[in-house]
């Protein structure tokens, strides 16, 4: 069996992410405004009275630039544009109104970005009023929002609280103050801990902190430090990301690829981390995410009614998520669909009283089995073929899975597959081997990050 170090180098390269199946850059761009209507139609019928939709608004300002990061954004200190991306998102969701009708049950809201606190307490109040004002909030709606801990006021956290926000994820990255110089993200400890108080204060009862692991600078001493100003504010939840260097995608990383650890260093940080949060109490959810015992996120994983989708691990049974803003994702189970990535297109669009269309993805039934299947293998690490699965996958792929098992990483047979704790670190390469679609398209080039 070949030691951790071996197979980091050999399995450390470009895979995806697998928050969807089709991969982004492999959907097929096949649909008009009319064909997404009857489907937006189609999905509501089969799932919405059931199960609601969940409603991701994506707002893409922020003050200065954060060069680790690969979200779409747009850097501006101009506060007039809130007014006008406002009134878009709004008329947005008003289009989706008129395909299924007023008051289309929500089983929640999410606001990412971008820096959603960018916007001030009143514009976001003017957005989400005229959501929820036009819709039924399911009982068990979950309402979150991403906030930057220096710019996250009083006001923001009492504002959304009243509109029925319960949950806040604070982008945190790291508390090292050359690390944080390096990124370009300066952030104080105690702004950090007035945000998170402030929060609890009120009456959230979800506190979730984004930390980074492979940034510029960092070390094991370093996330050490992290850690333990994380442990006297012990948010309920973790995620613990891997840097994704894409500087031909992102300019802005070229800026400090000369202090970034190596990979067998980048995974001793994540492997630190992860010992440090296990005597913190936090569990170990999937890829990348932590959580308490008591938290519904752990409790989910553990009956295996844990989901995934474009804003990651969640709670939702929900097949339909609906994106709103320029770049949003939606996901109605038999259609992805993406909005212009450029606020003006996204706006003209929109202002014709159109679907905001970019590229989109039409799913055939082996295309909604596969995903099924990776889904199981990311939320749970375990699968029973389904679907035929085993007699269909073709010789390369058993034998890559004939490859993992003889390296220790999986076990499998004809009734099923389970992924062990060493195999845990390549589940974005084993999902791979049922990506057929990839497969199809080996030879050409794609900007995914590396899987470690």
């Amino acid at each position: 069996m070949e030691s951790q170090s071996i197979l980091l180098k050999k399995y450390n390269v470009p895979v995806p992410r697998y928050t969807s199946y089709p991969t982004v850059p492999l959907w097929a761009n096949d649909l008009d405004q009319t064909k997404w209507k009857k489907q937006v139609n189609m999905a509501y019928e089969d799932f919405g009275e059931s199960e609601g939709i969940t409603l991701y608004i994506h707002l893409p300002y922020c003050e200065s630039l954060c060069t680790y990061c690969g979200c779409n954004k747009r850097i501006t200190k101009n506060h007039t544009v809130e007014t006008s991306y406002i009134e878009t998102v709004i008329k947005e969701w008003h289009s989706y109104l008129r395909t299924l009708g007023m008051y289309p049950k929500l089983a929640g809201i999410h606001l990412g970005g971008g820096t959603p606190t960018f916007f001030s307490p009143e514009s976001l109040n003017l957005m989400i009023s005229s959501i929820l004002e036009t819709s039924v909030l399911m009982e068990n709606a979950e309402l979150s929002f991403e906030g930057h801990p220096n710019n996250t006021t009083r006001e923001h956290l009492q504002t959304l609280y009243d509109l029925g926000f319960r949950r806040v994820s604070y982008g945190i990255q790291d508390f090292d103050l050359e690390v944080q110089k390096a990124i370009h993200r300066i952030q104080p400890f105690e702004k950090v801990k007035e945000a998170t108080e402030i929060a609890r204060e009120i009456g959230y009862d979800s506190i979730n902190f984004d930390l980074i692991y492979g940034l510029p600078k960092q070390t094991i001493e370093t996330i050490m430090n992290t850690f333990e100003k994380v442990s006297m504010l012990k948010p309920d939840r973790i995620a613990f990301y891997s840097y994704a260097h894409l500087p031909s995608a992102f300019p802005a990383q070229k800026s400090f690829e000369k202090d970034l650890p190596l990979e067998i260093e980048k995974r001793g940080l994540y492997e630190k981390g992860k010992e440090i949060l296990a005597t913190m109490g936090y569990k170990e959810v999937g890829m990348d995410h932590f959580a308490l015992e008591n938290d519904p996120l752990y409790q989910a994983k553990r009956n295996k009614s844990l989901h995934r989708n474009f804003m990651g691990y969640t709670t939702s049974p929900s097949k339909i998520l609906i994106g709103l803003g320029n770049s949003a994702i939606s996901d109605i189970y038999y259609v992805y669909r993406q909005n212009p990535k450029e606020i003006e297109h996204y706006k003209v669009q929109v202002q014709k009283e159109e679907f905001a269309i970019n590229k989109s993805h039409v799913m055939t039934q082996e295309d909604i089995e596969t995903r099924n299947l990776i889904l199981q293998l990311i939320c749970n690490q375990v699968i029973a073929w389904e679907f035929d699965f085993y007699n269909r996958i073709g010789k390369v792929s058993l034998t890559r899975l004939h490859a993992f098992q003889n390296e220790g990483l999986l076990k499998f047979n004809a009734t099923g597959l389970r992924i062990l704790p060493a195999g845990l670190p390549f589940l974005r390469n084993i999902c791979c081997v049922f990506d057929k679609r990839m497969q199809e398209n080996e030879k050409k080039l794609f900007g995914f990050s590396k899987a470690i």
